[in-house]
């Protein structure tokens, strides 16, 4: 079986497609894949780490204001199709797939036009512009959130989860002291994306004295990349604290999850597929700066089924994350009953949806 598989521009759109390219090689020994991105992109990075094929398209996103720019994205995207179709003729798929990104829009447009077999995987409760126009001419949608359903045709929607679930579940457990923890403790995990988010960051530092100083809790802070230096910086004088760690980026993070009694982090939707597919309690800071608000909604999906907290932006201070902490990790009841719901709308079997669609509708 030969898949073409394209998604990038965010970790969101290509751990997905990366875990699903790991479950494809372990069950079929004649499975060749080739993964279509962008350039000098993140997706080429970690497609190259993980020894999987990759061909590159120039393209750019559309802006949603009415802009120049955009006369120049329809000119790269008619150029970025006419470059798939030769692609696909000289790779010859029998199912192309698509995990969102603007790379993906010519590579399944074009498949579609050559009457290939093609899946898009929608990962957020809203559609960003790339899966809204693909949706019109992709031959299924598999979705994460079961609020995807209403935005795309009804006979097309399959619930699938999202890919990376399953690989979270699956992971064999490490014990906490293994990994550099505590086991006496509860570890409280601050994560805020590979990029970080300075507003969330400067938050997150004015509570770390007061939680350190606790007897019973323990804390990793992954700052990302771009502020690792300056929270160093900030917290310098308490770095010498055995119950404190910092990282700017860590890739071990499912093993973490494990071991930890919360996690502060941002409502991106791999994230919360692989949180809810183990159940880790959650205080969830939904990023304000994405295509139509869409981690306040993903992020909406747990808190109404009682398995996770939310502070919006505008509501976030020190303050008021240090009085959400406290008061969820001194609550076993609601702690214990976020982890049972967590559990509950997680789809830990993913991987096993999304093959039994790609046999579904394959050749």
């Amino acid at each position: 079986m030969r898949i073409m598989i394209s998604g990038g521009g965010t970790g969101g759109h290509i751990y997905p497609a990366l875990a699903l390219v790991q479950e494809l090689k372990n069950r079929y020994d004649d499975i060749e894949i080739l993964y279509i991105g962008k350039e000098g992109s993140l997706e080429e990075e970690l497609t190259s780490k993980e020894d999987i094929s990759f061909k590159s398209l120039k393209i750019r996103g559309f802006y949603r204001r009415v802009t120049l720019q955009n006369f120049i994205t329809v000119y790269e995207f008619v150029k970025a199709v006419f470059k798939a179709k030769k692609m696909i003729v000289s790779f010859k798929p029998d199912l192309i797939i698509g995990t969102g990104g603007y790379v993906s829009a010519p590579v399944l447009y074009a498949g579609s036009k050559r009457k290939i077999p093609t899946i898009i995987h929608e990962q957020n409760s809203i559609p960003g512009l790339t899966n809204k126009f693909l949706s019109r001419y992709v031959t299924k949608i598999a979705i994460s959130f079961e609020s995807s359903k209403p935005h795309f045709k009804a006979d097309r929607v399959v619930l699938t989860g999202n890919p990376r679930a399953q690989i979270v579940k699956d992971r064999p457990y490490t014990k906490k002291e293994e990994l550099g923890f505590d086991r006496n403790k509860k570890l409280i995990i601050f994560v805020c994306g590979s990029l970080g988010a300075k507003y969330v960051n400067d938050s997150i530092i004015k509570t770390i004295p007061t939680l350190i100083d606790h007897k019973d809790y323990e804390v990793l802070y992954i700052t990302g990349k771009g502020h690792y230096d300056s929270v160093v910086k900030e917290l310098s004088a308490y770095i010498s604290n055995k119950r404190l760690h910092i990282k700017s980026f860590v890739y071990n993070l499912p093993d973490l999850y494990k071991v930890s009694s919360l996690i502060v982090c941002r409502a991106g939707a791999t994230t919360l597929s692989e949180i809810t597919a183990i159940g880790i309690p959650a205080i969830l800071i939904p990023s304000p700066y994405v295509t139509a608000n869409h981690q306040e909604l993903n992020a909406s999906d747990l808190v109404n089924n009682k398995a996770a907290m939310m502070i919006t932006e505008p509501d976030l201070n020190s303050e008021r994350l240090l009085v959400s902490i406290n008061q969820l990790l001194e609550d076993t009841e609601t702690l214990n009953k976020y982890r049972i719901n967590s559990k509950k709308i997680g789809i830990p079997d993913s991987l096993d949806r999304f093959i039994a669609l790609i046999e579904s509708i394959r050749p």
